[in-house]
């Protein structure tokens, strides 16, 4: 009978201490990292509710439906349900018609406009909060932030010479251009 000689290997240990702490680091720095984006780019936006507290509630007052469409000549804004008056007074967008609020002089949107507009429009409707925004698919999503921030508050005059943000239309939905 013979015997085999086996050589043992000696590869040793592996020590997997310097790989976990550097795994752990990198999961923390991670979720760290994403917790500071998140509050720097959460865009609040709800999508369009069936019904709404208007059908719950019985209300038979008709609801603005309040509508700011993003083309490449302008803004135009509109409102079904209710009378807006003065520059937007249109029930619908009708893109054949020009816009609410053309481009500047400069070929960029007029967001002061669309502003002052908002706040006019606010004057009239004070318990509104819906605005549905809809854009063409061509606009960039810029424009498209920059057009809800527009639309979601204002900067105000206080009666000290300071400035005051008032709420406009918070309740934001977004659509598809018709």
């Amino acid at each position: 009978m013979r015997r085999r000689i086996h050589e043992e290997e000696h590869a040793g240990e592996l020590n997997i201490v310097p790989y976990l702490d550097i795994v752990t680091n990198l999961v923390m720095f991670m979720l760290l990292s994403m917790t500071g984006l998140v509050a720097f780019g959460v865009v609040n936006v709800s999508a369009p509710r069936i019904g709404g507290e208007a059908a719950a509630a019985g209300e038979s007052a008709p609801r603005l439906l309040l509508t700011v469409a993003i083309a490449r000549q302008g803004f135009y804004v509109a409102g079904a349900g209710g009378v807006l008056g003065g520059a937007a007074d249109q029930p619908a967008v009708d893109r054949k018609q020009p816009p609410t609020i053309p481009l500047r002089a400069d070929g960029h949107y007029d967001y002061a406009a669309l502003t002052a507009q908002m706040l006019r429009i606010k004057e009239r409707y004070p318990t509104e909060t819906n605005l549905i925004l809809s854009a063409d698919e061509d606009v960039p999503y810029d424009v498209l932030v920059q057009t809800m921030d527009a639309c979601r508050e204002a900067k105000v005059p206080r009666a000290d010479g300071g400035t005051e943000r008032k709420p406009l239309f918070f309740d934001v939905s977004l659509s598809l251009i018709g």
